[in-house]
């Protein structure tokens, strides 16, 4: 298990499973820490609350993510301290899981695209 970069991640975002731990309303944009300029989240990523992964079985969890055993998943949350702790339970579940450490905090103050909750 191994960080990803910035550069990494957005050179194989389209190769990348990228799942957005955080809360659902940090997930929309329609909450967020007021230390980052701008709400939502990575184009692509799909969400699934950290909390979630808690509480749900192995089975439960792997049905949800309807991914492939040995999948590059990267995981993101705020600052990258939820999205370790769900590295650690998706590569117990057999999937090549990378942590960004960057997170959103980083991803905010980009000029990168972000989707958010907000209308089309």
């Amino acid at each position: 298990m191994s960080d990803i970069g910035l550069d990494e991640l957005v050179a194989r975002l389209g190769e990348l499973a990228v799942i957005d731990v955080r809360a659902a309303s940090e997930y929309d944009g329609s909450f967020g820490a007021p230390c980052d300029p701008r709400q939502g989240h990575i184009p692509g990523a799909r969400h699934l609350h950290v909390e979630e992964m808690l509480l749900l079985s192995d089975d439960e969890l792997r049905s949800r993510l309807a991914l492939p055993a040995g999948s590059e998943v990267v995981a993101y949350c705020h600052s990258g301290a939820r999205s370790a702790l769900a590295v650690q339970i998706l590569a117990r579940l057999g999937y090549d899981a990378r942590n960004y450490r960057g997170s959103w905090h980083e991803w905010s103050r980009s000029e990168l695209a972000l989707e958010d909750g907000g209308p089309a």
